[in-house]
């Protein structure tokens, strides 16, 4: 027996047998009646979820940093989600690293035998001084990429935290992580194609290990992106309104608010709820390490 054998993101999807004599309205139903099963499958692994969140906010509390590995559609969605931290979450650029197998010109084209590699992982995690306070995420669809694996092996050998992700039940990734993460989403529409259902729920559990760990250590104020970088017209909107939301200020005062604290949000929002200056504020939130409500619960408790 083969090990594809028990891979279902491998084996054809009987309801889409007849695929290529449907309509395109019929096409999308189809589709769409498929990943209407992907939350059930995700939420499955929420135990799973949960505790890489917890590792990889141990790490992040210590210095470390969250290393995404993967080969294909895999890496291209861990590079994805790294690289959307930065201005959601105003984190440094080395904070959440996504590496692709072949490199960034993987990112738009196939690198022929990369993924194929087991220890092109590991030169690529030594690279980046890859060390035992950091955590890896290993993504893998089929959860038998060899380069996955690599890396993994070699993070373990560090002494760091692995993390698999994977949408087969059973795979040889769950032999080479410490946390599996494993969604099992059935066959593809498309026999084969991981870039579809896999792909989606994938992506969803990044959302979750990402988001997480951000809002764990104090990235957010309740529901709110109060730690973004506002690197461009929308996202400048979007400091403004959170600060006027927040302080109830108009959306003029909250933008000379935001003027004055240099356009970081938490010190504009703490220095208006505070009546401190951007100063005394920038300290303040400095010495609960950033966590705004921790920082707006030590002034209310002061003036109180």
């Amino acid at each position: 027996m083969k090990s594809t054998d028990l891979l279902t993101t491998e084996t054809r999807n009987e309801r889409s047998a007849n695929l290529d004599s449907l309509t395109a309205l019929e096409i999308v139903r189809l589709m769409n009646s498929e990943d209407a099963l992907l939350a059930e499958a995700v939420s499955n692994e929420s135990q799973s979820i949960a505790r890489a969140i917890d590792v990889i906010v141990a790490s992040f509390r210590v210095g470390g940093r969250l290393f995404y590995i993967g080969a294909g559609t895999s890496g291209r969605l861990g590079v994805l989600d790294a690289s959307e931290c930065p201005p959601t979450f105003n984190t440094p650029p080395e904070m959440v690293i996504g590496i692709i197998a072949g490199g960034d010109t993987a990112l738009r084209n196939a690198v022929e035998g990369a993924e194929d590699s087991l220890t092109l992982a590991a030169q690529d995690l030594a690279e980046y001084s890859f060390c035992a306070q950091d955590t890896l995420v290993g993504i893998a669809s089929s959860g038998s990429t060899p380069y996955v694996i690599g890396g993994l092996d070699y993070a373990r050998q560090c002494g760091a935290t692995t993390v698999g992700v994977t949408c087969n039940a059973i795979s040889q990734l769950h032999r080479h992580a410490d946390i599996m993460i494993a969604p099992v989403v059935g066959p593809e529409v498309l026999s084969g194609s991981t870039r579809l259902k896999a792909g989606t729920a994938t992506k969803m559990v990044l959302n979750m290990l990402t988001t997480g760990a951000m809002v764990r250590i104090g990235k957010t104020y309740g529901n709110l992106m109060v730690d973004l970088r506002a690197s461009n017209a929308k996202l400048r909107r979007r400091s403004i309104r959170i600060v006027s939301e927040v302080t109830g200020l108009g959306e003029t005062s909250a933008e000379q608010l935001l003027n004055r604290c240099d356009g970081d949000v938490k010190t504009a929002i703490l220095s208006h709820l505070g009546a401190i200056d951007a100063t005394t504020a920038r300290d303040q939130l400095n010495r609960v390490d950033g966590r705004l409500r921790d920082a707006v619960n030590g002034v209310v408790n002061d003036r109180g």
